[in-house]
């Protein structure tokens, strides 16, 4: 992993010249910082496409368990996913080929709050995907990016032009339209993804406040990506636990055949593997963006994954609500190219 943090020496008014490069002190400074600002965006791009990925790759994942075997327990899917994860970043961990912070005391006391709205974003997720079509979820997800600007600049006084703020407004208005036109509506599902959504927006924010305080009560001083990522994970087992007792899906579990299928077993170890991408591809991406920018291609990258949606699961459509989808997903193409300027 390419470190995060520059030293850049700022020279004096009389600048050493540098005899074999033929070139003063303050033109190497100027060429260093363009080759930083090189290598930061490129970790900005190279961590925003495995982050599609993953991301889209998860959701279809978890659309065809939840709808295409009918699997009516999205916590327990949710908690089996974070075992994986644990498992696996344990096993690196073990072999010498990460490393990760020991888990502390004063650190998961640090990291419980932004794990408990984790938590509760994945939980609320499965919930919603359970009713929603896919694409409907990628147009209503674009309420995250209105929740998390209004965060940015009330929590860290961060200001937005007009025109995000009118890409935020279309956002919106397709958002409305599309529940009006969803001929799959349904209240339920539209009520969790609502509360997602705020619970996302929370996430993206804390998580980078979090992030810093958590730095100063390991040993090392620092916390990388698979230190969060078990962090995360492990820390939600317990409450995942507590979770399927309080919805009660372990009487539905000890009645459902599923269990007994091999295949079914095999895809959702593959989604745990995708469980694993996506948490480490989103603390690293919002490592090297904001939270604003998280939020915003996390709701770009619904544009395949929208279509992909309604061709896989067959989902019934008008043109009303197809214009709807088109006119959210152009609303998220202005917010990025607004957000660009």
């Amino acid at each position: 992993m390419a470190s995060r943090s520059f030293g850049v020496k700022i020279p004096g008014n009389h600048d050493e010249v540098d005899v074999e490069a033929g070139r003063t002190e303050k033109d190497r400074g100027k060429a260093f910082r363009s080759k930083r600002v090189l290598t930061i965006h490129n970790q900005a791009l190279l961590s925003g496409l495995a982050y599609c990925f993953s991301s889209c790759s998860m959701i279809l994942v978890n659309k065809y368990v939840l709808s295409s075997y009918d699997f009516n327990a999205g916590i327990s899917l949710m908690l089996y996913q974070n075992f994986v994860s644990v498992v696996i970043v344990s096993f690196l961990n073990f072999c010498g080929i990460i490393t990760t912070e020991p888990l502390t005391w004063r650190l998961i006391k640090v990291w419980l709050p932004v794990n408990i709205i984790f938590v509760g974003m994945l939980v609320t997720s499965m919930f919603s995907l359970r009713y929603i079509n896919v694409a409907m979820v990628t147009v209503l997800k674009n309420v995250t990016n209105v929740m998390t600007a209004v965060g940015e600049m009330y929590l860290f006084n961060k200001h937005h032009d007009n025109r995000v703020w009118a890409s935020l407004f279309l956002m919106i208005i397709s958002a409305i339209s599309g529940g009006f036109t969803d001929l799959s509506f349904h209240a339920i599902g539209y009520t969790w993804q609502f509360i997602n959504c705020f619970l996302t927006a929370s996430y993206s924010l804390t998580l980078r406040r979090v992030m810093d305080t958590a730095k100063q009560v390991t040993k090392s001083g620092d916390l990388n990506e698979f230190s969060m990522v078990m962090l995360n994970n492990t820390l939600s087992l317990p409450l995942g636990i507590l979770l399927i007792f309080v919805f009660n899906e372990v009487d539905y579990l000890s009645r459902t055949p599923l269990l007994g299928s091999p295949t079914f077993w095999l895809v959702i170890t593959f989604s745990g593997f995708l469980g694993l991408a996506i948490s480490f591809t989103s603390m690293w991406f919002l490592h090297q963006t904001g939270a604003t920018t998280y939020s915003l291609v996390g709701s770009l990258n619904k544009i395949p994954l929208s279509i992909a949606g309604i061709v896989l699961f067959n989902v019934p459509t008008s043109l009303e609500n197809s214009a709807s989808i088109f006119f959210g997903l152009l609303a998220g193409v202005l917010f990025a190219r607004a957000k660009m300027r």
